[in-house]
């Protein structure tokens, strides 16, 4: 397993942990804004593995370009496309 690999799944499972803690809250009917925040930070969070591995992959299509150059550009442009979209 490579770095970014860990990383990612690390990330991961600190998002699935802050999802189980939001489930508690709601069992435990804690306050709605309390609720509210720690979605937010989920958010935060897997918008930023979404980054993380659009980046990689973006990163690879340059280090690894592929003989097909029309393919190249498509994969780039995707890419770019999904890093844009949020």
């Amino acid at each position: 397993m490579y770095v970014q690999e860990k990383t990612i799944l690390n990330r991961l499972k600190r998002a699935e942990g802050q999802l189980r803690g939001v489930q508690k809250m709601v069992e435990d009917q804690k306050e709605c804004i309390d609720v509210i925040t720690q979605l937010s930070a989920i958010r935060s969070s897997v918008d930023r593995i979404i980054g993380v591995i659009v980046a990689e992959n973006l990163k690879n299509c340059l280090e690894n370009p592929e003989i097909d150059k029309e393919n190249q550009s498509k994969k780039i442009e995707k890419a770019i496309e999904m890093i844009i979209k949020k």
